[in-house]
């Protein structure tokens, strides 16, 4: 009778125990998560918000061509371009008047090839790929299975890239926030996420994510989850298109098993 019950609820605890440990296995499976470009496109986007109303090719930005040199807030705090591509009013008249990509230590003519004629198909070419031949600079840098198939984290703390923190306008280095936030999972089965804010501080200001994109105020957690993140919002509106993806699981969960 002993051994009877013992192996009735040993196979239900085994069962448990492989659904358990399956789920995060399976959690790619589940989500529908987005079709990876190649290496050298992840982070490229397209800039139309006005060209199109000027029957101008879109504009290509490389994410992984800049951000060797330059830190995130740089962009989308000193020259206040939103986090989500095109949400900022961006024309050329402004370009050239020393704004958005023509300020100083930038497009300038100076620092990077200037807003001219003859430069235009640089950017304007709405090819996603322009710039794809560089993409061997990258060749010694840590290697990563998603995204740009580039660890840039660990190149940053190896100090193999060291991209400037600011053009004019310097970071306070005193409000960095340095907490490690512990999210537990809506998936049972899934271990939570981990959320370090030192390594977002170092590269953004507190303000690219407050209150925009979390509301601390208003306590957007409760909205906070993968479907979200996938459809672009919270941490999505990085990690989908320019940050490692959410297809890298164990960057986040890092208590997964696979």
């Amino acid at each position: 009778m002993f051994w009877q019950m013992f192996l009735q609820h040993g196979k239900r605890l085994l069962l448990v125990v492989l659904v358990c440990v399956s789920l995060p296995l399976l959690a790619a499976e589940f989500w529908e998560l987005p079709k990876p470009p190649p290496p050298d496109e992840f982070g490229n986007l397209l800039i139309n918000r006005t060209s199109g109303k000027s029957a101008v090719k879109p504009a290509v930005f490389s994410h992984w061509i800049h951000r060797r040199k330059f830190s995130c807030r740089i962009c989308h705090s000193e020259l206040e371009f939103g986090m989500k591509v095109n949400t900022t009013e961006i024309t050329e008249a402004a370009n050239q008047s020393g704004q958005f990509c023509g300020s100083s230590g930038c497009h300038d003519g100076k620092a990077a090839f200037g807003h001219k004629i003859d430069t235009c198909e640089k950017c304007h070419n709405g090819n996603l790929s322009a710039g794809k031949e560089r993409f061997a600079e990258l060749a010694k840098l840590p290697t990563a299975g998603f995204g740009n198939r580039i660890d840039w984290g660990k190149a940053l703390n190896k100090g193999l890239s060291v991209p400037a923190r600011h053009l004019t306008i310097k970071p306070v280095n005193e409000m960095a926030f340095k907490d490690i936030l512990v999210l537990e999972s809506e998936w049972t089965g899934t271990p939570p996420a981990v959320f370090p804010h030192r390594p977002h501080t170092w590269l953004l200001d507190c303000s690219n994510c407050h209150p925009d994109i979390f509301n601390i105020k208003k306590k957007t957690t409760q909205h906070f989850s993968m479907t979200a993140n996938l459809q672009g919002e919270f941490c999505g509106v990085c990690h989908t298109t320019v940050a490692f993806p959410m297809a890298d699981c164990k960057r986040c969960h890092p208590a997964m098993t696979n």
